[in-house]
């Protein structure tokens, strides 16, 4: 759900970078596990608030500048049992990356590796026999089935 980049000023405050739709939406939580390689900690969050386009954070028994600097570069997770409930047709990203997108040939064009957010619409970073960019967007995304793995899309395989 984010990335730590940095200390913020001397009093241990940190710099994050969500990966939210809106930055405050990681403020919400309490506690974040934070980590990386497969190694994750809960910590419990007393303030976050937006700053630009992050969030400026403060964490229990993060006192100081030197503190801070040892989250650098951790992420930052809730675990999914805290998040709201996505309404119909609506996703995680998380949800889509690792599923199969097929189109209406039958054709493989890849598995969902990263999505990227463009300011108009999100794009599918798809990896097969090469990099395909697909846009996540009504007319081009027909089905979405988790549970089966696939994606399904109206997008040719020259593109």
């Amino acid at each position: 759900m984010g990335r730590v980049v940095a200390p913020f000023g001397v009093r241990g405050r940190l710099r994050i970078q969500p990966y939210t739709a809106q930055a405050g939406n990681l403020g919400h939580y309490a506690t974040w596990w934070m980590g990386r390689d497969g190694e994750w900690r809960p910590q419990a969050v007393i303030r976050a608030e937006v700053h630009g386009k992050g969030l400026i954070a403060e964490l229990a028994g993060c006192n100081d500048r030197d503190t801070a600097a040892g989250f650098s570069g951790l992420n930052v997770a809730v675990p999914r049992a805290a998040l709201p409930q996505t309404a119909e047709n609506e996703f995680y990203w998380a949800d889509l990356i690792g599923l199969d997108v097929v189109n209406g040939e039958g054709l493989a064009l890849g598995r969902v590796t990263d999505i990227l957010r463009t300011g108009a619409n999100d794009v599918l970073v798809t990896n097969g026999e090469r990099e395909r960019m697909i846009p996540f967007i009504d007319g081009v995304i027909r089905a979405v089935d988790p549970d089966a793995g696939v994606i399904r899309v109206d997008w040719g395989a020259d593109y």
